[in-house]
């Protein structure tokens, strides 16, 4: 007899076709019969050791989290209810262009320092691998929900030339196309970069091209958190379009906003521009999180001079005087290329997290009102944590546009992603509420999308981008990735005042057909594992 029967279920199955009431049978970690209608049609029900029923409930795939930054929290913390419970039950790791492999022990120390703000210091973690496969390999260890990982870009660069601004050599770029290439032989689903962030943003487009190359190779996707989000956004994407054209790769751009106010009302403009590559025989897809601030860490504003050879050297240049002002200046009065080439609105800065706890008094507040509540200018301010927190204080940047975020989930290359960043005191919201927040808000109560079109976006489509050939749609011989959700009272329960509570209205979340939550709760299960890019 087969292991649980889910009974009257409104079946969305994540193709965006309409729903239907059925008996789902699961049994092994896969969906082994869909019974529709069977009450109506009086015909034998299914059954097996454990039923569920699900009056009133929807059944959909696992949400996939195309963007998130759950690379250490995977494996120090169990539990993870930060994405179980909103019904994710993958995540896509080693985001923007920075992540823990392939690594050196030189490497990995400065990468620990420069992202301690998305990941913390990794104090409490075992870093016992180096390659890519080594980490899969923990992640099979088991974790809360699976995990595919993205080579990130400027990792690389920095193992293979370091954190200076200068091209690589000859060798040094082979170097770096032999460490994708064993990357996604190890298993990685594609690249990630982040081309504001160090030492990523130092590589120009022929490099950039050669090693999509290799991705395009694999069968693998390239990700860009791209060159700018404010005053250069449109002529960034067309960059990253030409640049995946060029070198034949399928492209996924990464939180694809049209932030600042520059910006205000512009998304029509990208979508125009995407629409005529896809036209053209582009393979291109997004992902967004429904939310107008975004959030990163405070280093990340600074130019990207400052931010040559590494972390050590950062604090060395904020520590002098004269340079400090010269940083100053370009933020400030020019716009620097950390900041998206806008200067800087410190009242749009809040400092979400430290990794000092002494320095928790600058959390949930702006820049600007911690100035003015010490009598200091804002640069002292942001200075000062920078100095004192050794690079670790995350942002929440408050530069969005509601009529662009709607704009964009709108599209039909759209995908959800969280960009959840679980560490600090306070956190954004998304990070614990992205995926109800589109149920509840976006679908239920403003109707942007409907409830077939949404689950689509959140589980098929992603699945089509990583090439996954067994997920993403509730049908017979699929993984039993599934979440059962209310959609009457799905909603997010994390808000920018208290951002780490759970959602509500999502009692079941399955993993490779076991309980991660049940009844609202998480158990102990940790059925999540790695999972790895399919061959050609």
């Amino acid at each position: 007899m087969e292991e649980l029967v889910i009974r009257d279920a409104d079946v969305v199955d994540g193709s965006g076709a309409d729903s239907y009431r059925a008996d789902v049978v699961v049994d092994r970690g896969r969906i082994v019969s869909i019974v529709k209608e069977a009450a109506a049609a009086g015909c034998q029900r299914p059954k097996a050791r454990r039923e569920l029923d699900a009056e009133g409930l929807v059944l959909s795939p696992g949400f996939v989290d195309m963007h998130a930054h759950s690379d250490l929290a995977l494996l120090r913390d169990p539990d993870h209810s930060a994405k179980a419970a909103q019904g994710v039950t993958l995540e896509v790791i080693g985001q923007d262009g920075l992540s823990y492999a392939p690594v050196d022990d030189r490497t990995l120390g400065e990468v620990r320092r420069a992202i301690a703000g998305w990941n913390g210091h990794g104090d409490d973690v075992d870093f016992d691998w180096r390659s890519v496969g080594e980490y899969l390999d923990r992640l099979d260890g088991g974790i809360a929900v699976n995990a595919a990982y993205l080579i990130p870009q400027g990792t690389v660069r920095a193992l293979a030339v370091g954190w200076d601004d200068r091209e690589a050599t000859p060798a040094e770029l082979e170097r770096m196309r032999r460490l994708v290439a064993e990357g996604l032989e190890q298993g990685a689903v594609g690249m990630s970069s982040g081309l504001t962030y160090t030492p990523g943003m130092y590589a120009k487009d022929a490099e950039l091209t050669e090693l999509c190359r290799v991705v395009a190779q694999y069968g693998g996707y390239y990700c860009p958190h791209h060159r700018s989000y404010g005053a250069g956004a449109l002529k960034a994407y067309e960059e990253m379009v030409e640049l995946t054209r060029e070198a034949g790769c399928p492209l996924h751009l990464a939180h694809a906003t049209m932030n600042f106010g520059v910006n205000k009302g512009r998304a029509p403009e990208l979508l125009t521009l995407l629409d005529e590559a896809l036209a053209g025989g582009a393979d291109i897809t997004l992902d967004t999180y429904p939310y107008t601030p975004g959030c990163t860490t405070l280093v990340a504003l600074l130019p990207s001079w400052a931010s040559e050879g590494g972390p050590e050297r950062i604090l060395e240049r904020l520590a002098d005087d004269d340079t400090a002002e010269r940083i100053r200046h370009h933020m400030e009065e020019i716009g620097s290329d950390g900041s998206h080439g806008v200067p800087m609105e410190w009242e749009t800065i809040e400092i979400s997290g430290t990794g000092d706890p002494a320095l928790a008094e600058y959390v949930g507040r702006t820049v600007l009102e911690s100035a003015r509540l010490r009598g200091k200018t804002p640069w002292q301010v942001a200075r000062h944590l920078l100095l004192a927190d050794r690079l670790a204080p995350t942002i929440l940047q408050h530069v969005g546009h509601e009529e662009n975020v709607r704009a964009i989930m709108r599209h039909r290359v759209h995908t959800g992603g969280s960009d959840g960043i679980l560490q600090g005191a306070k956190p954004h919201p998304r990070a614990y509420g992205t995926f109800p927040h589109y149920l509840g808000h976006y679908v239920r109560e403003l109707g942007v999308l409907s409830l077939e079109e949404c689950v689509a976006h959140l589980t098929s489509r992603p699945a089509a981008r990583l090439r996954l050939p067994d997920r993403g749609l509730v049908r017979e011989g699929y993984r039993a990735d599934l979440v059962l959700f209310d959609p009457a009272t799905v909603a997010a329960g994390s808000t920018f005042e208290e951002p780490r509570v759970l959602p509500t209205g999502i009692p079941y979340v399955l993993v490779d057909g076991r309980f991660v939550m049940e009844d609202g709760r998480r158990t102990d299960v940790l059925a999540g594992r790695s999972v790895r890019r399919s061959p050609r």
